[in-house]
């Protein structure tokens, strides 16, 4: 018989919701474990544990591909792909969606909403609930890929078990109707098994047989490369992104910067002040490396991108750099999962700046 869960502590009566500048939580009131993992035993899905091991020996056999028997156009071709699977995440899934930080005219969704089908990390509109869930509800139980049960969990491992029940429960009450009343995501998510085989394995693989005579071999192990390569960009802002950087903006969380990230996963490294400004659509301050931030306003430059949140540098200095605002409070929910929701305080919208406005 699996040992049952401990059971969940009675934590301190602390003041829940946004915190303003003047407010403060003793934190020594907070016992250090009270975010602690349970400790059950995690249900391993091997169905899933197959599938990544075969889809990263292909990825192997892709990188010897790249160097030895791929033509330089179809290297290239996979690079290409890759940056726009990610910007369909970072541009798409994560900024516009998950925290809707910016809105975006239909041409531009069109074009993200085949990116993120490219990227093929489930629909947009699974994606996006599943980060809500991560922001409203990070490095507890609640979180789908927890950082606080490792690196390896919060990397990949999340996704070879079964999910946490607390994950389930929380998931439920996270208000999506916002995406759901969007045509283009309820067609994408209504016919995703579909779409996502053709615009993500077949036609990447076609193209290149068809346009410059790539064999099949290495027309399909190039984009499996492309494809395992976009995975671990995203995984390592689960992961990396929270465990190896510094702290400037909120000390009391595990979401840090990380330069490296950053370069990997085009812009989504500077996750400490990502995880204390969730609406922001740049998701760092100015002067970082940010390739999703340059697109979004290249295409606010055209009229695509507009109502583009951010955060003034008087609304960071006025909260002494964040720390007494987004403090962990007594259930260790975060405040907000970005723009809009039900928990954001006044304060977030009176002392936002909005770009291109409409």
């Amino acid at each position: 018989m699996a040992p049952r869960p401990r059971e969940k502590q009675n934590l301190p009566s602390l003041p829940t919701g946004p915190l303003e500048e003047n407010e403060d939580v003793i934190t020594e009131k907070i016992p250090d474990n009270c975010y602690d993992p349970d400790d059950r035993p995690l249900q391993i899905v091997w169905r899933n544990v197959v599938i990544f091991i075969v889809l990263h020996l292909v990825g192997l056999y892709g990188i010897y591909c790249c160097f030895l028997t791929a033509k330089w156009t179809t290297v290239f071709y996979g690079v290409l792909l890759y940056h726009l699977g990610a910007f369909g995440i970072t541009g798409g899934a994560h900024r516009l969606w998950a925290h809707r930080s910016y809105k975006a005219k239909w041409p531009l969704k069109l074009i993200l909403v085949i990116c993120q089908t490219l990227a093929h990390q489930n629909s947009a509109i699974e994606w996006s609930r599943d980060h809500r869930v991560h922001h409203k509800f990070q490095e507890t139980d609640a979180d789908p890929h927890n950082a606080k049960r490792g690196f390896f969990f919060s990397h990949m491992g999340w996704l070879l078990c079964k999910k946490h029940q607390e994950v389930k429960n929380k998931g439920k009450g996270i208000d999506m109707s916002d995406l759901y009343a969007e045509p283009l995501l309820r067609l994408q998510h209504k016919y995703y098994m579909i779409l996502m085989p053709l615009i993500c394995f077949i036609l990447p693989t076609v193209i290149p047989m068809m346009l410059w005579d790539e064999t099949f071999l290495n027309a399909y192990s190039v984009n499996i490369l492309r494809y395992i390569c976009s995975l671990h960009a995203t995984w390592l802002v689960n992961s990396a992104a929270h465990m190896w950087g510094s702290k400037p903006y909120d000390k009391y969380i595990m979401a840090v910067e990380n330069r490296f990230v950053s370069m990997f996963a085009i812009g989504e490294g500077w996750h400490n002040y990502h995880h204390t400004f969730p609406w922001d659509y740049k998701a760092a301050e100015f002067g970082r490396i940010n390739l999703s931030l340059f697109i979004i306003n290249c295409f606010a430059k055209i009229g695509w991108a507009y109502d583009l949140k951010t955060v003034s540098k008087e609304m960071i200095q006025k909260r002494d750099l964040i720390r007494n605002r987004v403090k962990r409070t007594g259930d260790g929910t975060h405040p907000i999962w970005g723009w809009g929701d039900k928990d954001q305080s006044q304060a977030d919208y009176d002392e936002s700046v909005i770009l291109y406005k409409s």
